[in-house]
């Protein structure tokens, strides 16, 4: 890991893996949240499933967090190292005519977009460890869908949710094709489908989060 996080280079490689990852963790989240607009005891189910797996709860879920932190201390350093690189601006350089804004400041959408973690683990993974390893409850199968229903009561949290995915939207609009290209997928055939497909999922994916959390506002 040293060794690949030596060079700009390879630290855009292990960014890229890191990203991947999380795409495919995204859809998984989103995917298992959704059930909680279709059925109260399916989302039980998979919930109490996924807090209570050992392979889960000891090998995916701190490989998550792993990745997560990874992907933005690297996203961070290398902004420094580009900024670093090119401390003055070019006077007549025109970024929007070369560039999408969203490229340009990936690390403000990053920054923002993190800021929302921390809000979702205040929300939700630090009440579920209090809860099973603190206070020490027995599991209960029923508890799951009650809890997320309850946490979207105020409008104003439903607002920050909806503000968030849309900057997550933003940002993996960028972060989608630029994952590819750093580890090398670069085909005049193959790019502009995975293009499309990275744009559909920017919105598709975003969408789907912001739609439970206003499901949830208004069927209080």
């Amino acid at each position: 890991m040293a060794g690949l996080t030596s060079s700009t280079i390879g630290r855009k490689y292990a960014m890229a893996l890191s990203a991947m990852f999380l795409l495919i963790f995204l859809v998984m989240h989103m995917s298992t949240n959704m059930t909680s607009v279709f059925s109260e005891d399916a989302f039980n189910n998979a919930s109490h499933f996924m807090g209570y797996n050992p392979a889960v709860q000891y090998l995916l879920q701190p490989v998550l967090m792993i990745a997560v932190i990874f992907h933005f201390v690297m996203g961070f350093v290398l902004e420094v190292k580009n900024n670093k690189a090119r401390p003055v601006k070019y006077a007549n350089n025109n970024g929007a005519a070369n560039s999408s804004w969203m490229s340009r400041n990936m690390i403000i959408s990053g920054a923002v977009v993190l800021a929302f973690l921390a809000l979702h683990f205040y929300d939700f993974y630090f009440p579920e460890m209090n809860y099973k390893y603190i206070q020490g409850n027995t599991p209960d199968e029923t508890r799951y869908w009650a809890e997320l229903h309850h946490k979207f009561h105020d409008i104003w949290r439903v607002l920050l949710y909806v503000v968030a995915f849309v900057l997550l939207g933003l940002h993996l609009a960028h972060g989608f094709q630029s994952s590819f290209q750093s580890i090398g997928a670069r085909h005049p055939k193959y790019t502009p489908i995975i293009k499309a497909f990275g744009n559909w999922y920017s919105i598709l994916i975003p969408l789907g989060f912001i739609f439970i959390a206003i499901f949830h506002f208004v069927t209080q």
